[in-house]
């Protein structure tokens, strides 16, 4: 049977609420932390898209006052699922901004108690991302680069030249075959069933995912045709 779910994050962000809504409100923006790349029509009503590859999903806007509530709604599935997500923006002294977010829906019955915390996890990750690019590279906009690999995690990690422990805060090299190496820190490290390593390099946010699926999520600021070759490969 399907069932309504409801997650609530709040975070607080080094950015004015002006560059926290083109981060949330522009297809570049959502890219440059999210998944991409994304489209968006402004304002209510507006539709905002999302395409990977052959996948292609859509919502519609249902709540846009710029920089402070931005709000939409996925269009319904056949068995009834949808998903909807609500942002508020408040600015605070000094700069920073405080971003209240709201994930809502219907979840399909294929699904069991692991959504919520799957769900939740991921969420952590992307708006851990999204401080890291408001902090580092501000007016910048990313190229997405996502791959799935045909390897297991402890290939992945061999392909990189790099090994466990990744303690963040630790400096590493991630030195694939015949690629530059790229000097960055560890900022993100997950073990167990959802292996993840998350790099701040100096011309992106790397990331390598485990798990059922094994793949890159990158985050790039210049070339994205190396690591997608590589990965491809």
């Amino acid at each position: 049977m399907s069932r309504e779910f409801e997650l609530n994050k709040e975070v607080t962000l080094e950015a004015t609420p002006e560059q926290v809504w083109d981060a949330i409100a522009t297809g570049p923006g959502i890219s440059s932390w999210f998944m991409g790349p994304h489209t968006v029509e402004p304002g209510v009503g507006g539709r905002m898209t999302l395409t990977i590859g052959d996948f292609s999903e859509s919502s519609t806007i249902t709540a846009w006052d710029p920089p402070k509530h931005l709000a939409y709604r996925g269009d319904t599935a056949p068995d009834g699922s949808f998903h909807a997500m609500e942002y508020l923006v408040e600015g605070r002294e000094q700069g920073s901004t405080v971003l209240r977010f709201v994930h809502s829906g219907v979840v399909s019955d294929d699904w069991g108690d692991e959504y919520l915390d799957q769900t939740s996890h991921g969420w952590d990750m992307y708006f851990h991302t999204m401080g890291l690019y408001l902090r580092h590279f501000p007016g910048q906009f990313a190229t997405y680069a996502y791959s799935p690999m045909s390897v297991d995690w402890p290939t992945l990690l061999e392909r990189l030249n790099v090994s466990e422990p990744l303690r963040v805060g630790d400096a590493i090299t991630l030195a694939p075959e015949g690629m530059e190496p790229v000097e960055g820190i560890v900022d993100y490290s997950g073990e167990g069933a959802r292996p993840f390593l998350g790099v701040r390099g100096p011309e992106g946010l790397y990331r390598f995912f485990g798990g059922a699926m094994v793949g890159i999520g990158h985050h790039l600021f210049g070339d994205d045709r190396p690591w997608l070759e590589w990965a491809q490969k």
